[in-house]
């Protein structure tokens, strides 16, 4: 156990007393195949399970020391005939950087349902890994595995789409037990799609499968109960008229009679009077009153209407009377969303940003132009918000003295996590989580080319670029393939490799105090797909970065140092995996995509418009934040207190329940 301890801290990592207590006790045969499988799983999430051989293998040094004729001379033979420069890799010293482990506890089965109980409850949308455990767990629980595991109710519905759709398909429950979950038509959409792996969030139009007799009969059976229907189908009316081709709700019209007369409304375009038809005539004509009126119907609505319908009236006290009234109705999400827009209303900011749904994750950014709304009406409001959550929150179980760390400001709440990549660690889009010690930054890219589906990839060139960018956001450099080194501070490239049939990788070493002298400030992380391929038809492409005080020793893969690593498999061709602020020292998480440039090739200086947009974009970020939440929830349950040592329950960055518990905090915080 020593001799695998030991190795395991080669990559960064250690065991807890509990779990070496518990290995103690396996037989020779069964502590091999722990360990073995341990040894496995940790190499994939620090990326260290692939062999890394640069186009320079004394990177950094070899780069730094060759002319520039050199370097031009070898990326042109390169080009030309694949082959790499000539060079073997020195002698290096053994890893000079001290390094924090991380431990790894001893879990419970008991945990492990918790867990996933928690997911299936979260108040968001899931990642695609989150929802690939569940399905796991669904597949081989028994019954009274499935009992801990589902919830008597699932919150988000697109997450009750995806469950049930798995219990269905692993046949693990009945039609009795799965109809409590259902209330809207939408809620009966989302299950037809995810039954036939399209996306559940409905960003995009799904293709559905041949539905056999006994499952038509069950979507249209839960689509009967759902009251009413026939308004929910309007707002997806094409997808419907598709989805009512298979189902033939007219062969069980005398059984399923509320579906058949709504599937002929759509079919037949007659005409209906729909809320949200009846919401946009009112707000053409300012008919403020029938709009409270009506939004008093749809808290829901009302919430997401709440800044348009300010804008509108003049009577903006009534408006916020009338929201009093209804706001115990709406989620806790929403609320936190309202709290947080309305606080931060009138603070100078160039973009408003946006995270569309969907599977792949973009934002938009658009000009801040929005009119003024009275103040006053602004801090009643967020008043009313914190009123309603803080009397919701105090329902829960006591948790007597509190501590919450200022620095979970920079954190924000998990609301949606349904396009988020899997990684070492993963935090909510936008947080800003500080640097590890030391000046040199080494990012990293793995990627490979090969057949998947069936279809070969053809060749695949993926390019590691690294943009600067001062205070101002105005262009300082850029260290790519088209510049290896920089001639103003430290920062050097280890080459373009252009194929990658047994896998290929790339490395950018930024040495942070040069920098900030010269005047930079922000770091942009970009990886572009030359070759045009999206990233989700490869068969393996990841990114990420490491701290190193010494950059010389070790060699130039050191799992042990890798700060984070993610995979990056979204369906486009450039990602940005993360935004670094030199002066401060943070991280921002950001992992996003965006588009290919039309009129440019598929590098950094053919995007340069895209990535300051995000880069403004994503540091003017202002979400709801962690340390708002847990304060409302310390008001409402508990007592706070100066230090985590006073404290019975602590919210923190590194202990207690930290910005990294995104499915505990989705699950219960949020209620």
């Amino acid at each position: 156990m020593a001799a695998a301890i030991k190795n395991i801290e080669t990559l960064g990592f250690t065991f807890s007393r509990p779990l070496m207590r518990a290995v103690r006790t396996l037989s020779k045969e069964q502590f091999e195949a722990c360990y073995h499988q341990l040894i496995a799983d940790i190499k994939v999430l620090v990326g260290a399970h692939v062999e890394y051989k640069p186009m320079y293998p004394a990177f950094p040094v070899q780069v730094m020391q060759a002319d520039a004729a050199e370097l031009y001379l070898n990326a042109i033979d390169h080009y030309l005939t694949l082959n790499l420069p000539e060079g073997k890799a020195t002698d290096r010293t053994p890893l000079l950087d001290g390094v924090n482990l991380k431990v790894i506890d001893l879990g419970s089965t008991e945990e492990f349902h918790t867990l996933i109980h928690q997911l299936i409850q979260a108040k968001g949308s899931i990642s695609e890994t989150d929802k690939k455990d569940i399905d796991v767990v669904i597949e081989f629980a028994d019954a009274e595995a499935m009992d801990e595991i589902l919830p008597s109710e699932i919150p988000f519905k697109e997450n009750v789409g995806f469950v049930v759709a798995s219990l269905l398909k692993h046949e693990k429950v009945n039609a009795k037990l799965i109809g409590r979950y259902f209330k809207t038509a939408t809620d009966v959409l989302r299950l037809a799609v995810a039954w036939s792996e399209g996306d559940v969030s409905l960003a995009e139009a799904a293709r559905f499968r041949k539905f056999k007799r006994r499952e038509r009969r069950l979507l249209l059976e839960l689509l009967e109960r759902c009251h009413p229907i026939t308004e929910d189908m309007l707002r997806y009316k094409e997808r419907w008229i598709r989805l009512g081709e298979i189902l033939h709700p007219s062969e069980y019209k005398h059984r399923f009679m509320r579906c058949e007369e709504a599937f002929d409304i759509l079919r037949n375009n007659k005409p209906f009077t729909t809320f949200n038809g009846s919401v946009e005539l009112a707000f053409k004509y300012g008919q403020v009153w029938n709009l409270i009126d009506m939004f008093m119907q749809r808290p829901g609505e009302f919430a997401r209407r709440l800044d348009q319908l300010l804008r509108s009236s003049e009577h903006t006290e009534y408006v916020v009377l009338a929201f009093g009234e209804v706001a115990n109705q709406v989620s806790t999400p929403v609320l936190l969303q309202v709290k947080n827009h309305f606080a931060r209303r009138h603070e100078p900011r160039e973009l408003r940003v946006f995270f569309p749904k969907g599977n792949v994750a973009k934002a938009f950014a658009v000009p801040h132009t929005l009119p003024g709304i009275d103040e006053e009406a602004c801090q009643n409001l967020v008043e009313v918000c914190e009123r309603v959550l803080i009397g919701r929150f105090s329902a829960l179980p006591p948790l007597g003295k509190v501590y919450v760390d200022e620095r979970l400001k920079d954190y924000y709440v998990p609301f949606s996590q349904r396009s988020a990549s899997k990684a070492l660690h993963t935090i909510v889009r936008g947080s800003q989580v500080p640097m590890k010690e030391g000046d040199t930054l080494r990012f990293f890219s793995w990627w490979k080319e090969g057949t998947v589906n069936g279809m070969p990839t053809g060749r695949v060139d993926i390019d590691l670029s690294a943009v600067m960018y001062d205070h101002n956001w105005q262009y300082v450099e850029h260290i790519s393939y088209t510049n290896l080194r920089s001639s103003k501070y430290q920062a050097v490239h280890s080459g373009d490799i252009v194929s990658a049939p047994q896998g290929a990788c790339e490395f950018i070493d930024l040495y942070i105090p040069s920098i900030v002298r010269y005047g930079g400030r922000y770091i942009v992380a970009t990886l572009h797909s030359f070759t045009n391929q999206p990233y989700c038809n490869l068969p393996e492409c990841f990114v990420g970065w490491m701290m190193r005080k010494k950059p010389g020793s070790g060699e130039i893969f050191e799992p042990s140092t890798v700060a984070n690593k993610i995979d990056v498999t979204a369906d486009t061709q450039i990602a940005i995996p993360v935004i670094l602020d030199l002066v401060k020292r943070t991280v921002i998480w950001t992992d996003l995509s965006l588009t290919r440039h039309p009129h440019y090739y598929n590098n950094v200086e053919g995007n340069q418009g895209g990535m300051v947009l995000m880069g403004k974009a994503m540091t003017g970020l202002r979400k709801p934040d962690l340390h708002d939440l847990f304060n409302l929830h310390a008001k409402a349950r508990g007592e706070l207190v100066d230090t985590a040592d006073q404290a019975d329950a602590v919210y923190s960055v590194e202990k207690g329940v930290t910005p990294y518990d995104i499915e505990l905090i989705m699950a219960e915080y949020m209620v």
